[in-house]
């Protein structure tokens, strides 16, 4: 387990405190559908941190080929349909690139500046030639609008407990998963970057924005800095 991290509940916990069999069975919210309007009709996506491919299999089933990479081994045993490589993100050198580079779950928040760093650099490594970086952002509020509940319309509540500051920009975040047969609990490492960090960080990997997919700014596309002159201004 990772310092700062921790996870309880039935089944495997990942070292970043996520718990298998919990990840099996959240369902996919609407991150297909913005994925799809995004980006080319049956691009080839390499996704970063897939966990059990909640959402590798929607992407597939809308036409797409996915490369699935995730660091633990039991959340890829439940990926299905797509090509997978097991390691951590941030130092991952496939020797190809892709249509479209996906990095969701909010791993753009990670607590380590150098493991932030070394996730975009991956993403830039991989990305290819007119392809683009989705990248899946907190909300304004994540951190502040504590303590919050979900009930979920399949029968779950989902908690979000407390951010408790840990030092040098960094909070605690522990969260809960309520089901009628079991609970979950994660804690977590979290940076709250503002909308200037977030694009400074890009920048410093070689990215830049494109575009906010989402009138929340939590989707954003990312494009290589030398592509950022062949945009169509006010795109954003």
């Amino acid at each position: 387990m990772r310092e700062g991290y921790e996870g309880t509940g039935p089944g495997a916990i990942t070292p970043d405190g996520c718990a298998v069999e919990l990840y099996a069975r959240l369902p996919v919210g609407d991150e297909p559908d913005i994925i799809a309007a995004a980006v080319p009709a049956g691009a080839h996506i390499l996704e970063l941190g897939c966990g059990v491919g909640r959402m590798t299999h929607p992407l597939l089933e809308r036409g797409f080929t996915v490369t699935a990479v995730d660091e633990s081994p039991q959340m890829l045993e439940r990926v299905r349909g797509a090509r997978t490589t097991c390691g951590p993100v941030e130092g991952l050198d496939l020797g190809e690139t892709f249509d479209v580079v996906m990095l969701a779950s909010f791993l753009v928040h990670a607590g380590d500046v150098e493991v932030r760093r070394g996730l975009l650099r991956a993403c830039a490594r991989h990305v290819g030639e007119g392809g683009c970086v989705l990248i899946q952002r907190e909300g304004v509020d994540y951190h502040t609008n504590l303590p919050r509940e979900r009930v979920d319309p399949s029968g779950f509540t989902v908690r979000m407990v407390s951010a408790e500051p840990v030092g040098d920009g960094v909070n605690s975040v522990r969260a809960e998963y309520e089901f009628p047969d079991a609970v979950w609990t994660q804690t977590f490492l979290a940076r709250p970057l503002t909308k200037e960090q977030f694009e400074a960080a890009l920048g410093e990997a070689g990215l830049g924005v494109d575009k906010y997919l989402t009138e929340d700014g939590t989707w954003v596309r990312a494009v290589p800095v030398e592509q950022i002159g062949d945009l169509v201004p006010g795109r954003r």
